[in-house]
C-alpha cells in the first residue's frame, strides 16, 4: 500500500473529510522531515509508514475533540500535532512553540515550504514566552506530565480555553497530582489507525 493510500484510509477511519490535495501536502511535510532527520535527528521514528501512523494520524485523531480559533502547540518538536492540525484547519491561527533552535529552524522551513500562512513559529521556553493574547487551545504531545504542563503553560490559556494533553496510557497518577487551579473535563480514548498502542487525550480547564 502506498503512503497516500495509507493516509487516506486512516483519515477515513478517523471520520475526517480532508481533500486529497491536503493529504498530499501532509506527505510532503513527512518527506521534508525525513530529509532533515538524516542530519538533525528530529524524530526517532524513521520508517515512512510508521511516520504516517505515529505522527500524522496520531495528530489528526485529536481533531474531532477540539474547538478553536487559536491554538498553541507547546514543545512542538518536529511539528506534531501543530502542523497537521494547521493544515487540516486553515481557519485556525496556530503557534508552534519550541525552545530548541534546530527544531524551530525546521519548523520555519516546513511552514514556509507548505505555505502555511496561518502558522507562526516561536523559539522560546513556554514559561518565558508572553504573547499578547491567550489561546483557545494549549496542546502538548509528550511534552511534560500534566501538573508540569499546566504550571508552565497556564499563562498561555485564554479565558474559557482548554488544555489538551496527548498521552499514551490513561494518566491516573498525573490527574491525581493536578493543582486546585486546574479542573479535568474528560479523558478521551483515541483509536489511531495503524498504531498498536493506547492513546488518550486529557482535556482540562482553569478552575
Amino acid at each position: 500500500m502506498s503512503l497516500a493510500a495509507q493516509l487516506a484510509q486512516g483519515v477515513a477511519a478517523l471520520g475526517l473529510d480532508l481533500p486529497e490535495a491536503l493529504q498530499a501536502r501532509m506527505l510532503s511535510y513527512l518527506a521534508l522531515l525525513q530529509k532533515w532527520n538524516r542530519v538533525h535527528n528530529l524524530t526517532a521514528v524513521r520508517e515512512p509508514r510508521k511516520m504516517v501512523s505515529y505522527h500524522l494520524l496520531d495528530s489528526l485523531a485529536v481533531l474531532p475533540h477540539l474547538e478553536a480559533r487559536t491554538l498553541v502547540d507547546v514543545g512542538s518538536g518536529a511539528g506534531f500535532p501543530g502542523i497537521p492540525l494547521a493544515l487540516a484547519r486553515p481557519d485556525w491561527r496556530v503557534v508552534l512553540l519550541d525552545s530548541n533552535h534546530k527544531k524551530a529552524a525546521f519548523l520555519r522551513q516546513a511552514t514556509g515550504e507548505l505555505g502555511l500562512a496561518n502558522v507562526e513559529v516561536v523559539c522560546a521556553r513556554a514559561n518565558d514566552w508572553r504573547p499578547p493574547h491567550g489561546f483557545d487551545v494549549v496542546i502538548s504531545r509528550a511534552f511534560a506530565e500534566l501538573p508540569e504542563f499546566v504550571a508552565l503553560a497556564a499563562h498561555l490559556l485564554a479565558p474559557g480555553g482548554v488544555f489538551a494533553a496527548m498521552k499514551g496510557l490513561y494518566p491516573f497518577e498525573e490527574i491525581e497530582q493536578l493543582p486546585d487551579t486546574c479542573k479535568l473535563l474528560r479523558v478521551v480514548a483515541l483509536q489511531v489507525p495503524g498504531l498498536n498502542a493506547q492513546r488518550h487525550l486529557a482535556l482540562l480547564e482553569a478552575a
